[in-house]
């Protein structure tokens, strides 16, 4: 029998639109420990968006100990991965080689995904106190009170000093460095995590000058979350391109596969991910998905590149950018923009975003279509919801 946790009230939207800033889920006592149980050969949680076709009870294969939603965040609809315990404890594992050994860990994210499951997962595999944050959404003030009682707890533990990690999305990083006192909160970390959706260079650069101790994570709900930290793998992770420059990836920590209708579609050996990258045998690059490169006129346009040199420019602080349909150019480059503190006057930034991308990559490049946004559309705790965005920027009938 599989223990049922749904968390359809906390469910990412699909439709278009802003939804609220990423809440933690936090695990439910009766939820953590059926986690405890199911790594120790008990029943599997499931953890179960509201799917499509209105199934909300899949098939549950055997060995399998969590069954999960994928973000969904490209196709619009998630798939359900099978973890088996021991993908789930080899990553926990891992993480703490990588951090520097094991610690207990602030709940930021919601616990119905991979990157919140695994944070609550890690503490069993180690036996380290896990904090939930605050219930409702993600404030700077309320993680800074959290975080001191985060860290006032691991004191009391173990009065030594315990080591003591949190994982965070970008877009919570972003408002963490706003505030003085997150700041300072943050940097009491021995590791920040984050991850869920790529972290723009300088935000990673302002959270470094800052003292706090980001780590970037590249996984997804396949690889039971992040499985390389700062372009390296870890323990027992395997990394190669494939000759159409995919991200293949292969390890321990690698799903049973994906739950269907039908049954189980397995994964192992190797994960194809939808993801471009390079590999130098020792550091992965994520060049960004296959799928979201935008021809425009016969020219490829890679978003990454696009919103590299967005975000470059002063009073920028998020971009999404996506190809929306056109009869004449077949697509024409569009983008989302958030406006920093301090920013110029909406025609003045979409003016300098256009200028700043022509001078970095060339005319080719420039986004036709602008719209600023007061926060992009997200899915699961972090990742852009492109679709959602391509929603936003078409144009009008």
């Amino acid at each position: 029998m599989a223990t049922l946790c749904h968390a359809l009230s906390r469910a990412a939207p699909r439709l278009a639109g802003v939804p609220p800033n990423p809440e933690p889920a936090p695990p439910s006592s009766s939820l953590h420990e059926a986690l405890a149980r199911a790594l120790t050969g008990g029943p599997a949680v499931v953890l179960t968006p509201d799917l499509p076709d209105g199934r909300t009870r899949p098939h549950v294969p055997a060995g399998a100990a969590l069954v999960l939603g994928t973000s969904g965040s490209t196709s619009g609809t998630p798939r359900l991965v099978a973890l088996t315990a021991d993908a789930v404890r080899a990553s926990a594992v891992a993480t703490h080689e990588r951090l520097g050994g094991p610690g207990g860990w602030l709940l930021t994210l919601p616990a119905h995904h991979v990157a919140g499951v695994m944070v609550a997962a890690r503490t069993l595999v180690a036996g380290t106190r896990l904090t939930t944050a605050t219930p409702g959404p993600f404030r700077p003030a309320t993680f800074a009170d959290d975080a001191e009682r985060h860290l006032a707890a691991l004191r009391t533990d173990d009065p030594a000093g315990a080591r003591a990690y949190t994982s965070l999305v970008p877009t919570q990083l972003r408002r963490v460095l706003d505030d003085p006192g997150a700041t300072a909160a943050a940097a009491a970390f021995d590791a920040v995590l984050v991850g869920g959706a790529a972290t723009p260079a300088p935000l990673l650069e302002q959270a470094r000058a800052a003292g706090i101790a980001v780590v970037t994570t590249y996984g997804m709900t396949e690889t039971s979350g992040g499985c390389v930290y700062d372009g390296v793998p870890l323990s027992g992770v395997t990394v190669r391109i494939d000759d159409g420059g995919r991200i293949v990836l292969a390890g321990p920590q690698l799903a049973l596969g994906y739950v269907t209708a039908d049954g189980l579609t397995p994964i192992a050996p190797e994960l194809t991910t939808a993801d471009r990258g390079t590999w130098d045998g020792a550091v992965l690059r994520v060049l960004g998905r296959a799928d979201d490169v935008v021809l425009t006129g016969g020219v490829n346009v890679d978003p990454a590149d696009v919103e590299a040199a967005a975000l470059a420019v002063d009073g920028v602080a998020e971009v999404c950018v996506v190809g929306v349909p056109d009869p004449e150019w077949g697509q024409l480059v569009a983008a989302a923009i958030v406006p920093g503190p301090g920013a110029a006057d909406e025609d003045a930034l979409v003016v300098a975003v256009r200028a700043g991308v022509r001078d970095a990559l060339g005319g080719p490049w420039v986004p036709r279509r602008v719209v600023l946004v007061p926060e992009l559309p997200l899915r699961g705790p972090g990742k852009p919801d492109r679709v959602a965005v391509a929603r936003l920027l078409a144009p009008p009938d």
